[in-house]
Formats: C-alpha cells, sequence, structure tokens
C-alpha cells in the first residue's frame, strides 16, 4: 500500500459556464510515476494548476503533504514543467539554468554540477551557451524540462515534457525518470503519447471531467479487454460517448 503524498478530494472546476471537473477524487502515491492521459481540453493542464494552487477549485480540497493548497512554503519542494516554456528568451540557456538554481537555492559547485546533468538528459549541452532566442521549439521544451528537473524535488510534475522531442532522447528522459522514481522521487506526467503512458507505474484516464479509470496499465489492459494504452483510452472514449447518448 502506498502513501498518498498528493490528494485532489471532490474537485469540481467551472470555467463560465463550463464544467470541466467534476467531483475528482485523485489520489498519488509517493515513490511512483503517474500518467495524466486524456484528449485535449479533458481538464488535465487544470488538475495540475489546481495541484499546485495556481487554479483555486470551485469545490472541494487538494493536499499536498498532508497541507492543504495553495502553499507557497511547499513550491520549493517541487519540480514543475508547464505546458507554456517560461524561458528568459535574451539569456543563454545556461543563463536560464543558473537563475532557476539560484531560485531554487542550489549553490556553487552543485549548481554547476546539477545544471551539467541536466544539460545532459535532455542533449543540449552543446548548445547552452546559445541565446535562447535562438532554439527551436523542441529545444525550449528540452530547456523547461532540464529547469524542472534542477533540484532535490520530492515531486515532480510535468505537462507534456516530450513534446517535439524525438524518440530517441523521449526514452533517455524516460529513463531519468524511472532513476528519479527509484530515488524516491513522486513523478506526475501528462502526455498525449500513449506508448508513453506504458512507461508508467499507474495510469488516470481523465474523460467528461471526471477520472473513469486509475490502475496499473496491464490492469487496464485487462479491464478493458485490449492490449495497449491506446487501446483502452479509445475503448473507455467509445464507452463513455455512447454513456452520454443514452442518458
Amino acid at each position: 500500500m502506498y502513501n498518498s503524498i498528493i490528494s485532489l478530494n471532490n474537485i469540481t472546476k467551472k470555467f463560465g459556464k463550463q464544467t470541466v471537473l467534476r467531483n475528482v477524487n485523485f489520489q498519488v502515491p509517493s515513490g511512483r510515476i503517474i500518467g495524466l492521459i486524456g484528449p485535449s481540453g479533458a481538464g488535465k493542464s487544470t488538475i495540475i494548476k489546481i495541484i499546485l494552487g495556481m487554479e483555486i477549485p470551485d469545490r472541494g480540497v487538494t493536499t499536498i503533504f498532508n497541507q492543504k493548497m495553495p502553499n507557497r512554503k511547499l513550491l520549493g519542494r517541487i519540480g514543475y514543467m508547464a505546458q507554456s516554456d517560461a524561458l528568459y528568451e535574451q539569456l543563454t540557456g545556461r543563463e536560464n539554468l543558473q537563475f532557476y538554481a539560484d531560485m531554487k537555492e542550489i549553490k556553487g559547485r552543485v549548481a554547476q554540477e546539477q545544471i551539467e546533468h541536466v544539460s545532459s538528459v535532455v542533449d543540449l549541452v552543446k548548445d547552452l551557451d546559445k541565446r535562447v532566442s535562438g532554439y527551436s521549439g523542441g529545444m525550449k521544451r528540452r530547456l523547461s524540462l532540464a529547469i524542472a528537473l534542477l533540484g532535490s524535488n520530492q515531486i515532480l510534475i510535468l505537462d507534456e515534457p516530450t513534446v517535439g522531442v524525438d524518440p530517441a532522447l523521449r526514452r533517455k528522459i524516460w529513463w531519468e525518470l524511472q532513476n528519479l522514481r527509484n530515488q524516491g522521487t513522486t513523478i506526475l506526467v501528462t502526455t498525449h503519447v500513449m506508448d508513453e503512458a506504458e512507461l508508467t507505474d499507474d495510469v488516470a484516464l481523465l474523460l467528461g471531467g471526471q477520472i473513469i479509470a486509475y490502475n496499473d496499465p496491464s490492469s487496464l489492459k485487462q479491464a478493458y479487454q485490449v492490449n495497449s494504452i491506446e487501446d483502452v483510452f479509445l475503448k473507455a472514449e467509445a464507452q463513455q460517448n455512447e454513456n452520454n447518448i443514452y442518458r
């Protein structure tokens, strides 16, 4: 049995008249990689923003480390990569990493060692001293991931971290995530790449503003009687649409 390090309880969130999340209950256990999957607009990024205290739910309670969010003091223990890159384009990649290392109070030789390590993970070592304004979109995503990996994070929250990343590098990134998990880091990752969902410890499927399935990949495939997480997703979506027709 795993202890929950992130807990969403009866979370409902509306934007105007649209209900994005409906009574969502979602427990993220400590020391696991959890994949959050669902179609575009399903509310994956909204869940992440609520976890981090960037959005306030209309109803329900979110806790991290058993403390109610929002709570700024907890953010120093969390590495976060958003869907949109928060980079200083007139600075080099190295200067961006150094800035965020300073923000996380990583100093001296430790900072330099971490910058070299995370740059290697995302294959940016040769481009560190180039201005970010000259980076491609994929390079900016890789730099954003490197920034999220800085520090001794107890939790990593990554929103579509491998968009625009080639398959070989994607494999290297997932090796690093699994290595961090083995060291005790809890990782929550959203992805559209269904092959990546197979690499997680557990998968949560978000459809219609609700988490309709949440289990390890093998159990989900067995429950839906299919051979891949992509087929789980397609079958669950078809069932959800059929249920909506007959309501």
